[in-house]
């Protein structure tokens, strides 16, 4: 009789334990099905944005024409005009990388 009495609490806190853990998946597997839904809405509307924008960006677009047999000195203008927009983007992103380092070197090492 002691036996039957052991196996019978045995079973029966198996299958508590059986519940907790199904009942435990299940509110994560519906929790998981929400989230899949809002991040397919969150796509959605990224993908909208992303078409406003690429749209937007098409239009502020200047035509670009070859420039044979235009003005010599207006295209080297134009070419000086890019360089110089050019270095100002190099100089900035070399700032930036310096104070990153700096700031990790004296974040890590102290």
């Amino acid at each position: 009789m002691l036996w039957f009495s052991v196996w019978t609490v045995l079973v029966l806190a198996t299958l508590a334990g059986a519940f907790l853990l199904v009942r435990r998946l299940w509110s994560a597997a519906v929790a998981l099905g929400e989230e899949l839904a809002r991040a397919g809405e969150v796509a959605d509307q990224l993908a909208t944005r992303a078409a406003l924008l690429e749209d937007a960006a098409r239009a502020e677009q200047e035509a670009v024409r070859p420039a044979l047999g235009g003005d010599a000195q207006a295209l080297r203008d134009r070419v000086e005009q890019l360089r110089a927009v050019r270095r100002e983007h190099r100089l900035r992103r070399r700032d930036q990388h310096r104070r990153t380092v700096a700031d990790a070197a004296g974040r890590w090492l102290g």
